[in-house]
């Protein structure tokens, strides 16, 4: 089983697939608990361990999972709106730290900062609207001569 594997979203997955055909499965409802925790647990430990990416992957997983019908009902140690939260507070920390490197001018740091959102919320457009700005600038600097080489 591929929640034995600590793979819990590709475990999810399959039992989604598997509840359309058979909701009544005997054991589904507690694997697919089983499941949601794991995901959820894996995001919080990623985040202690410093790994932003992945606790985002992780969280986001578990947001598009924790309304499954089989999830209806259910007392989770955890709501929707609290994993949203450190989502949202993930994404925060990471503009932010992109925004500290761009400032300071290391372009490429702060381009790298954003890309990990994106990594988790493909969809983030103040991301990928940043990583475009940053983009433009950092190709528009390669175009400026060093200090002391004089222009083409």
């Amino acid at each position: 089983m591929a929640s034995r594997d600590g793979e819990y979203e590709r475990a999810l997955e399959l039992f989604s697939a598997a509840w359309k055909e058979k909701p009544d499965l005997p054991g589904f409802s507690q694997e697919f608990d089983e499941a949601l925790l794991g995901l959820k647990k894996n995001g919080d430990a990623a985040r202690a361990q410093g790994k932003p990416e992945d606790a985002g992957k992780h969280w986001m997983g578990t947001l598009r999972y924790i309304n499954h019908p089989a999830a209806k009902g259910k007392p989770y140690p955890f709501t929707r709106g609290e994993v949203q939260g450190e989502v949202d507070r993930l994404t925060a920390g990471q503009m932010e730290k992109g925004l500290l490197h761009y400032r300071k001018g290391d372009i490429p740091a702060a381009i790298a900062a954003w890309k990990v959102i994106l990594a988790y919320d493909p969809e983030n457009a103040e991301a990928a609207r940043s990583i475009r700005t940053a983009s433009t600038q950092l190709e528009n600097l390669k175009k400026i001569p060093p200090a002391g080489v004089p222009a083409k």
